[in-house]
């Protein structure tokens, strides 16, 4: 599922916030209007690249609050999974010290409307629900804009942990063409020359070759 250009599914959901406090009752929608969004699905509580990734995104939190960002986890745990984990330190594999939000998505629905559960599902013939594969997320990374509207996503199988710069990268070139309205080419980094033309420049360009 490609979801980079549409509105990011609306959800309502458990989560453990401030590394410490549970709610029932998260949603982006707090952050429409305000922030942007980096929301990154991870497999699954107590395993081990995902805690590198967690830790990789809360050393670099201040400089995506610094670019009116904010960073959300999210798996298929329960909320009391996330509390747990957030109680082990991170020289014995824990997350503590994480403070961005952790969404627990124990129904399963936030990862698949944003179309990262890995696995199917099916009823037998006797009503019964069996499932082919993991179902549980891959490693998604969706960038969400002010107006709610994805402007980014990549999505990596289990083995593969994502670039935290990488999806800084991308906060920056979003806000340089949100501010300067010139595209960013290859490997662009904030700083950096980026192509005069506008976007709609470009697409007249193309329209034209």
């Amino acid at each position: 599922m490609v979801l980079t250009g549409k509105k990011a599914p609306s959800f309502s959901t458990g989560a453990v916030i401030n590394g410490e406090e549970l709610v029932e009752d998260f949603s982006l929608d707090q952050y429409l209007g305000k922030k942007n969004v980096v929301l990154f699905f991870y497999p699954k509580d107590f395993t081990f690249v995902c805690p590198t990734e967690l830790h990789a995104f809360q050393e670099k939190l201040d400089e995506f609050r610094s670019r009116d960002t904010e960073v959300v986890a999210c798996s298929c745990d329960s909320q009391e999974s996330h509390w747990g984990w957030l109680q082990v330190s991170k020289d014995n594999g824990g997350i503590k010290g994480i403070n961005y939000p952790i969404i627990a998505d124990f129904e399963k629905t936030v990862s698949t409307n944003f179309g990262v559960l890995h696995g199917e599902y099916e009823y037998d013939e006797e009503g019964n629900l069996t499932t082919t594969g993991p179902m549980k997320p891959l490693r998604g990374l969706f960038l969400i804009d002010k107006n709610g509207l994805v402007q980014h996503q990549v999505v990596n199988m289990y083995a593969l942990g994502r670039s935290v710069d990488e999806a800084l990268r991308m906060v920056d070139a979003l806000a340089h063409f949100e501010e300067k309205g010139e595209v960013c080419p290859a490997n662009w980094e904030k700083g950096k020359d980026a192509l005069h033309e506008t976007f709609e420049g470009v697409a007249d360009y193309l329209s034209k070759h």
